[in-house]
């Protein structure tokens, strides 16, 4: 598939610079890349079992191994074909969207993160999924393509299509190779109720006067972590 947006760095005449590409990722997409990258390679040499990883309620909630929140979203798989295809998928559709439409908003771009890891926190216990980060990763290309409605995209160069068709191109190859559909559906479902959230309520909030009109905007501690501030955000809404 191939759109515009998330370049790599290159090397010069010397070739690909593995490094420059690296440090050019943004600072949430990076640390999310690397978090996932090493938690494979730790369980690839036996340092830590993905048995010690997996999402399981009653391990957490009632035994304390609060971990699993977080590495749930961390591990996928060993190294593989697939794997190196989540990789891709993370790293394009992290960066693109938070060199896009999160561009000087590094505190939304969080916000967005918890959101989805929270609710899909929330409805693991019911669909007895062991590890979320395939959904986390459906979940960003969904809004980045309901976000970029006029990109246009082709399918292993057989068809074309626009970007907010993308998760379904994606899910209907699923079907196809007969690969388990529930992280693509909860991706899909989690996706579409924070679009819906974060870019429809506010304007029919303002169209009928409700008083609050943002529901997902980041505490100001979050803001000042990272560095986000409404000067900035008013500079990017206005470019």
């Amino acid at each position: 598939m191939d759109m515009a947006g998330g370049g790599a760095a290159g090397g010069g005449a010397g070739g690909f610079d593995v490094m420059s590409w690296y440090m050019e990722i943004p600072v949430v997409s990076r640390l999310y890349f690397t978090s996932a990258f090493l938690t494979t390679a730790a369980c690839a040499v036996d340092i830590i079992s993905p048995f010690s990883l997996y999402f399981n309620a009653n391990l957490i909630f009632v035994q304390g191994q609060v971990w699993r929140l977080v590495t749930t979203f961390l591990f996928f798989g060993l190294f593989s074909i697939d794997f190196l295809f989540h990789m891709y998928f993370l790293v394009r559709y992290c960066r693109l969207l938070e060199e896009g439409d999160f561009r000087g908003r590094t505190a939304h771009f969080v916000v967005f993160l918890l959101f989805g890891i929270t609710m899909m926190t929330a409805v693991a216990p019911f669909v007895s999924v062991h590890f979320l980060g395939s959904a986390l990763t459906f979940m960003m290309v969904y809004v980045w393509g309901r976000r970029n409605e006029s990109t246009r995209m082709s399918f292993l160069g057989v068809f074309s299509f626009t970007a907010p068709y993308l998760p379904w191109v994606m899910l209907t190859f699923s079907i196809l190779l007969g690969n388990p559909l529930t992280m693509d559906v909860i991706g899909i479902f989690v996706g579409h109720t924070y679009y819906f959230l974060e870019y429809v309520y506010p304007v029919l909030a303002d169209i009928r006067g409700w008083k609050r009109r943002k529901l997902l905007e980041p505490p100001h501690l979050l803001c000042w972590l990272c560095g986000t501030n409404e000067e900035d955000f008013v500079a990017v809404v206005n470019e």
